[in-house]
């Protein structure tokens, strides 16, 4: 009888133990296909079913990590602590809460001792690592943490050679440094050791959606498609490969944008239609341009703001987009003022100070345009909305500064950024104060390159004209620093044909001064009556040309 128990116990424990790997594994399954609605209630349940593992606790607050709730993890963490005290992998959660808080002592501190407790086990390596990762935008993670990323799951690497996430994890962190190579190899190390790793699949088409080789990358997304067709992150992988090729190649844009639009739809059908996954389809339609339905859905997405401010942003975003701009301000500074600081970005302010300027409070705007850029020294951007918003203050010297920090550092910066820092600083000469000369050379140094990268823009040598037209300190000795700039200019308006009536009055400049330079300087009437007759047939009524003829009629009557 004893020995019958003792079987039935034993095979209840085996049935048990199985269930709960199993269990566990399903949640982690979940995690990784971006279930997280569902990961949770697998979690939570795991928690209390098998209260004595901090496992449980670890990826249940994993998931809170993951969906950027670090209070909530926190206390989670905290709790698998209480079940046990030497949890390496809890105490690397307290590391990622650190992380998201963006207390880097507390990172620190936190991570050495999960790995101090980690033995032979490579788990807690990996997710220090994961950790480091955290702290993405748009796919970029700073150097120092990708690095510190990289130094972990090497050794997480050394402890276990054939755990295969850590080689993916690494492939992800490879990846943000855009070390496609390493990350490559990576991936198919880890796809060699577990050939169903959808992840590994869908990050190497990843790969090739940056290299713009589209093919390829869908190639890869049905692969991992193909090993799980519940797979959720594939799809919207794929919708995002979709955008970037619609506006890589104009004539499939329409079509990719559609076709984008429903994977990331079946993405959306795979993970819950929880308030997180549509949240990350209001980051797909904010990726894709989509403003229009972005509004849509963030205002539906309203009713439960309580719950997650961030809906705000997205209100904000697209009724700037949409012109909306009260409703945009509305959202914009409800969203800064509610939420935690932390989880303000500069993009926020950059938006912010789009919707203030928009809305007729154009130092408001500046202001918050600064303070992105002072946020965040790449968001370059904000200083040619500056320069605009100053140049139509008539903040002249001010708006030619920004224009020029935003020329030296942007990579979309046009020539339309160029012309207009010159003209800031060619409207901001003032002769009367001290070091306005300086501002003549800036200009003539904007307008110079605008005529070299395009020399077919005329208002280019007309304004290098004017800019060194002012350099003459002799009015009375005129020695010509203005000349070829307005004979080039004279020279390219006229090969594009007729000129239209502002272009007439410009010429009419133009020629006016080859006119007063040929009287005064070269002493050449004959020359000089030719040009000014030039400038008239262009503009009748420009004030030089109407001088010049009353003076030659003079002379003519006095005689």
């Amino acid at each position: 009888m004893i020995s019958k128990i003792s079987k039935i116990v034993l095979a209840l424990s085996i049935v048990g133990s199985s269930a709960f790997a199993q269990s566990l594994a399903d949640a982690k399954k979940a995690i990784d296909a971006e279930q997280y609605q569902k990961a949770k209630t697998m979690l939570k349940n795991l928690t209390v079913t098998q209260a004595n593992k901090d496992e449980n606790f670890f990826y249940y607050g994993w998931v809170y990590v993951l969906q950027e709730y670090p209070d909530s993890a926190k206390a989670i963490f905290q709790k698998g602590l209480a079940v046990n005290p030497k949890s390496a992998l809890n105490y690397a959660g307290l590391g990622a809460v650190a992380v998201l808080d963006k207390d880097k002592n507390g990172a620190t501190t936190n991570f050495n001792q999960a790995l101090s407790l980690a033995g032979k086990d490579s788990k807690p390596y990996l997710y220090v690592g994961k950790a480091y990762l955290l702290n993405d935008v748009d796919g970029k993670v700073p150097a120092a943490d990708a690095n510190a990323a990289i130094a972990a799951l090497n050794k997480g690497k050394a402890v276990n050679p054939k755990d295969a996430e850590i080689l993916v994890a690494l492939g992800d962190a490879y990846r943000t440094q855009l070390k496609n190579t390493e990350a490559l190899s990576s991936y198919q190390a880890a796809l060699d050791l577990d050939p169903k790793l959808a992840h590994a699949k869908v990050a190497t088409g990843v790969i090739w959606k940056y290299a713009n080789n589209f093919e390829s990358s869908e190639a890869e997304y049905k692969a991992a498609l193909a090993i799980d067709p519940n797979y959720g992150p594939a799809y919207r992988e794929w919708a995002e490969t979709d955008v970037r090729w619609a506006f890589s190649d104009p004539r499939m844009a329409s079509a990719k944008i559609k076709e984008a639009t429903e994977q990331y739809k079946k993405y959306l059908s795979l993970t819950d239609l929880s308030l997180d996954s549509r949240l990350r389809y209001a980051d797909f339609l904010l990726l894709s341009g989509d403003y229009k339905t972005l509004q849509t859905e963030a205002q539906a997405l309203s009713k439960d703001a309580a719950n997650n401010l961030k809906v705000y942003r997205y209100l904000a975003y697209a009724a700037y987009e949409n012109k909306d701009y009260p409703a945009g301000l509305q959202a914009m500074n409800t969203w800064i003022t509610k939420a935690d600081p932390k989880r303000i970005i500069p993009r926020d302010y950059i938006y912010l100070g789009r919707l203030q300027i928009a809305s007729k409070q154009d130092s408001l705007g500046i202001a918050s345009l600064r303070k992105a850029a002072t946020l965040d020294t790449t968001q370059v951007e904000a200083y040619a909305e500056i320069g605009k918003a100053l140049f139509g203050q008539k903040k002249y010297v001010e708006a030619g500064d920004a224009y020029a920090v935003y020329s030296k550092k942007s990579r979309n910066a046009k020539l339309l950024d160029h012309y207009y820092e010159g003209i800031s600083y060619y409207y901001g000469y003032d002769p009367k104060k001290a070091g306005s000369d300086s501002l003549l050379v800036k200009a003539d140094s904007a307008f110079s390159y605008v005529a070299q990268k395009s020399p077919t823009t005329a208002d280019a040598y007309l304004y290098r004209a004017r800019v060194n037209d002012l350099k003459e300190k002799n009015r009375d000795d005129i020695t010509g620093l203005a000349k070829p700039f307005y004979e080039k200019f004279i020279e390219v308006t006229l090969a594009k044909g007729a000129p239209a009536d502002k272009a007439k009055k410009d010429l009419a400049e133009a020629y006016a001064y080859l006119g007063t330079f040929a009287e005064y300087k070269e002493k050449d009437n004959a020359k000089a009556t030719d040009y000014f007759t030039k400038a008239r047939d262009m503009d009748p009524t420009n004030k030089q040309v109407v001088n010049f003829f009353s003076k030659k009629g003079g002379a003519a009557k006095g005689k």
